[in-house]
């Protein structure tokens, strides 16, 4: 895994720089698709025989690179793959922050194998290891996650997204003492700043999308946090899809191995606008694009932000 480390920044590099004309557009489609298309180019460069485990349904018509898609030349290694060619295409194409393009990736076997669907998850950073259960009340978890931090509740900081679905976490926090911070998106970028001294984040607690969850366990595993998570099926349909995947009880309670069970993992993100961990896409005058991205190694744990030069006569 750790040799193809920089083929997959080259994956999110490729998506972000796709992605910027779009920018303020309001084209979400075209947004999607030129990311997607890029990424889907360079990971089919990739010496790997790699597939999708967890990212955009499988039977969906917008752009994606969808559940199942295989990828790479065919080669060695095995490896599974989870992707969101851009986190934040709203913001993208409204021209606010908190976009970056992501993918994690890990050995075949060892990423959660789910459909797209909602999932609630708990993310810390590595004070708080051991410390959280998502089967507890929040309550309790957030005293633990203070404890953990050296914190008082009333030090503690928790950001959850904008949604109406977390009126009962918003509130539950405040009434404890606690400071909820929210953010409109971001969840695999907050996520990942649990691990890192930026932004003082001391937990993320919410509900969203499985793909960018199974994303984020992957960079909080490089880093030495923790997540834990729970898929929530709508109906019947969603329940019999997870089971056909291999959850026999598709609400059970996902510990960190169960999202991501290896240490040879890889994490990329590059930004495309400009976010708490990563800067957005700056253009020159002569028309070069300065790229910002995040690369993270789960087996020697080491987190490297690279700054990459994309000259104009270079960019497609």
């Amino acid at each position: 895994m750790h040799k193809l480390s920089l083929d997959f920044l080259k994956v999110t590099e490729a998506a972000a720089v796709a992605s910027l004309p779009w920018v303020g557009t309001g084209e979400k489609n075209s947004a999607d698709d030129a990311a997607t298309t890029a990424m889907r180019e360079m990971l089919n460069q990739v010496n790997m025989n790699g597939t999708v485990v967890i990212g955009e349904g499988e039977l969906d018509e917008a752009p994606m690179l969808y559940i199942g898609e295989k990828l790479g030349n065919g080669s060695e290694p095995k490896i599974d793959i989870a992707v969101d060619p851009i986190e934040g295409t709203t913001p993208t194409v409204n021209g606010q922050g908190n976009a970056n393009a992501v993918i994690a990736a890990a050995p075949k076997g060892t990423l959660l194998h789910a459909p797209d669907m909602y999932m609630e998850k708990i993310a810390v950073g590595p004070k708080a290891i051991g410390k959280i259960d998502i089967d507890a009340p929040l309550i309790d978890n957030i005293k633990a996650v203070a404890s953990a931090n050296g914190k008082s509740l009333s030090e503690l900081n928790v950001y959850v997204q904008d949604r109406d679905r977390h009126k009962g976490y918003i509130d539950t926090i405040r009434e404890a003492g606690g400071k909820v911070h929210l953010f409109s998106e971001g969840d695999v970028t907050y996520s990942i700043a649990t691990c890192l001294e930026i932004g003082n984040v001391d937990m993320v607690i919410g509900i969203g999308g499985a793909p960018e969850g199974v994303v984020s366990a992957v960079g909080i595993k490089c880093l030495g946090g923790e997540m834990q998570a729970r898929l929530l099926p709508r109906n019947e349909e969603e329940a019999d899809r997870c089971r056909k995947m291999g959850l026999a009880n598709p609400e059970t309670a996902l510990r960190h191995n169960d999202l991501v069970s290896s240490d040879d993992c890889i994490f990329a993100a590059t930004g495309i606008t400009e976010n708490i961990l990563l800067n957005g896409i700056k253009v020159s005058p002569e028309g070069n694009y300065l790229v910002n991205s995040v690369l993270l190694n789960g087996e020697d744990k080491q987190l490297r932000f690279i700054e990459s030069l994309y000259l104009k006569n270079r960019i497609a």
